[in-house]
């Protein structure tokens, strides 16, 4: 039982502190579990954040000028390379044709002309070197009037999903050409990663069966890492752990926070169903990965006198502390290079703290022990404690 003290009277109220039992705390418990020294593979990695892209896309648009007649995709329709995408009228482009064949057919008649009446003389061979040159020219613009014929139906250039599709039937169009893009390309050299552009192509298709992830490591942590590195990716979105390697490391950096980072492009490892383009993930870049390491939990692992040891247990029951060597970590897991073989058992002692005594009603304020009240001393009067201390409690300590 703790002391019953009744103090003083200052200025206009008394304070009152009421008889409260010790509660005592619920003691600290310990727990001891032996553990067996054994073989684990340690690695060391470098965690870095970035997100999914295809490894190709292909912005696709019309290389001739026309009026779109059909358009044969939608937005997440899934295309074979080859498959007809759109076609634009073709009444002047067989018109060029056609003109162009002309062309080629009468400077080839002129060649033939200028064979037959070839004399040897120095203008005679001047006549047929220039018509041989017109007929290549004619043959170069009939070239290119087919393939622009050719051109009139736009097709896939890869297989994938049809991302976006920025045409309509009856829309003018004037000849773009298409553009190839994939994942972090062109982004090394810059210390560019993971920079998206607004396209405005007509397709846009990405291939879905080669990914790539664009990560940014420290300088800190760059050295560390080579191309073919191991990666293991997770993410909020994703079911399973994707797996990769590195695929290329930028040479030159950015800065944003003051601390330089280099630009990572990881090859994602097969074709994972379901991934999207942008999903969020977790890189964890595997630097070193060594097997066969001897290990014990590192809360096995105590100092004493400057010395590592674990506790152990002889052969009698008795605790018996063992020196060892320690090496790397990993996780909760820590080496041990010298002292131990596997198949040693240590024991490793956790703690528990104790519960306490929780919420103790008669040491709250306004309340003393036996359940009564505080004395209400806001009028500023001294009370009559000649009857005893509420609560029944004898008067101790209190000089009027």
């Amino acid at each position: 039982m703790s002391l019953v003290v009744l103090v003083g009277v200052a200025g206009t109220g008394v304070y009152w502190f009421g008889l409260r039992e010790d509660t005592a705390s619920a003691a600290d418990t310990s727990t001891t579990t032996a553990v067996t020294a054994s073989t684990t593979t340690f690695e060391q990695s470098v965690s870095a954040t970035g997100t999914v892209t295809p490894a190709v896309q292909e912005e696709v648009s019309f290389a001739v000028s026309g009026t779109v007649t059909s358009v044969d995709v939608a937005v997440g329709d899934t295309v074979t390379a080859g498959q007809q995408l759109a076609t634009v009228d073709t009444l002047q482009l067989n018109a060029d044709l056609l003109a162009a064949k002309a062309d080629l057919v009468s400077a080839q008649a002129s060649l033939s002309n200028a064979q037959a009446e070839a004399d040897g003389t120095d203008s005679s061979d001047a006549q047929i070197a220039a018509a041989a040159a017109q007929v290549e020219v004619a043959q170069s613009a009939y070239d290119d009037a087919e393939s622009d014929m050719a051109a009139a139906t736009l097709t896939a250039p890869v297989a994938g999903l049809v991302t976006t599709v920025d045409v309509a039937v009856g829309d003018a169009v004037t000849g773009s050409g298409s553009t190839s893009t994939g994942g972090a390309e062109g982004a090394m050299g810059t210390g560019v990663t993971g920079t998206t552009t607004t396209s405005t192509a007509q397709f846009v298709i990405i291939g879905t069966d080669a990914w790539t992830v664009d990560v940014s490591v420290d300088e800190t942590d760059v050295a560390s890492i080579s191309v073919d590195d191991q990666v293991e990716m997770t993410g909020d979105s994703l079911d399973d752990t994707l797996y990769g390697t590195v695929a290329e490391i930028g040479l030159v950096s950015t800065s944003t926070t003051g601390v330089a980072a280099y630009p990572v492009s990881i090859s994602v490892t097969g074709s994972p169903e379901g991934l999207r383009d942008g999903t969020s993930v977790t890189a964890e870049i595997i630097y070193q990965r060594r097997t066969g390491v001897l290990a014990v939990p590192s809360a096995a692992v105590t100092t004493v006198d400057g010395e590592s040891v674990v506790t152990q247990e002889g052969a009698g029951g008795e605790q018996t502390t063992t020196v060892v060597t320690v090496g790397e970590t990993s996780g909760t897991m820590v080496e041990i290079t010298e002292g131990l073989t596997e198949g040693d058992t240590v024991l490793v002692t956790t703690f528990t703290p104790g519960a306490g005594s929780g919420d103790d009603s008669d040491s709250q304020q306004g309340q003393v022990p036996g359940g009564g009240e505080l004395p209400d001393f806001g009028s500023g009067e001294m009370p009559d404690f000649s009857g005893g201390m509420p609560g029944g409690g004898p008067m101790g300590g209190v000089n009027g």
